[in-house]
């Protein structure tokens, strides 16, 4: 879909009903250089778009991140009416070559968590 000046992608990260960031917190743990990398990541996706994100599994999507040591990844969804809200659900360090099933599993419950709560934050 084209995107309008009104319509701009921006990232904004899940919320738990009690206020809580886990991706948010996730990042803030990491050093400047891994923080660096998974942020240069999410960049590339706000501006190309879901081109620049691999498709998981139904409305999932996942920024890939790699330093020299680490591989990280964030799962996200696109929302909005113009799918112009990047919303980050889980961010991990991965170990495996695929995204673990509990991985996204929790990053289904928190998109349907913030779906059902009818938040934009």
């Amino acid at each position: 879909m084209a995107e309008s000046a009104n319509h701009k992608r921006q990232w904004r990260d899940y919320r738990t009903a009690a206020g809580g960031r886990p991706v948010y917190k996730f990042l803030m743990e990491l050093s400047d250089e891994e923080r660096a990398s998974v942020v240069a990541a999410m960049k590339e996706v706000r501006r190309d778009g879901l081109c620049a994100a691999k498709h998981l599994r139904g409305d999932l999507y996942e920024v890939k991140a790699d330093t020299a040591d680490r591989f990280f990844r964030v799962i996200f969804a696109a929302e909005g009416r113009y799918n112009h809200v990047l919303l980050s659900l889980e961010a991990f360090a991965k170990k495996t070559r695929k995204t673990p099933p509990p991985k996204l599993d929790l990053a289904q419950r928190r998109l349907s968590d913030w779906r059902r709560r009818g938040r934009s934050s």
